[in-house]
């Protein structure tokens, strides 16, 4: 049988260590989070999980109606004569804007997987930026909420 070795400084469960850059000093000090409840994570877990198979679903949707057709069949004009300029501008606006709309779900999905991670890593519910925990109001509004609602404010302000 295999002997299995002690770990020395082995950390509790339920905090994490997180290092941020003190202001003043601009050295690192540790920051010990709480993990939140096992229950809370696995709702917020499901909550994410849903999420993310609705924006995989809509990322895919996208791709079959305007991103895998070519430019005449999007149009509808089967036939081998070119069709008026205006026409032309209105298929490629509404290409670009389904690409815009890809693009920000393809965000939105990494935001999720990202969640996820900590999930898995125990810093989940707890602002990126300065530590503190994310209202529960705003991770039922927005799972994967990766800053406060002060940080996010500020963040937009700039």
């Amino acid at each position: 049988m295999a002997k299995t070795k002690k770990r020395k400084n082995v950390k509790p469960r339920n905090k994490i260590v997180k290092a941020k850059k003190d202001k003043k000093t601009k050295k690192e000090k540790t920051i010990k989070l709480k993990k939140l409840p096992k229950e809370v994570l696995k709702k917020y877990k499901a909550l994410l999980l849903k999420e993310r198979e609705k924006v995989g679903g809509d990322i895919s949707h996208i791709a079959e109606n305007t991103l895998n057709k070519s430019q005449r069949e999007a149009s509808g004009d089967l036939s081998g004569y070119s069709y008026h300029m205006a026409d032309q501008a209105s298929d490629d606006y509404e290409r670009d804007f389904s690409l815009g709309r890809a693009t920000e779900e393809q965000k939105v999905l990494y935001s999720i997987d990202e969640s996820l991670k900590r999930i898995d890593e125990g810093s989940y519910g707890y602002c990126l930026q300065c530590n503190k925990p994310i209202s529960k109001k705003r991770l039922d509004a927005l799972p994967y909420s990766e800053l406060c609602i002060e940080c996010k404010k500020a963040n937009e302000a700039k």
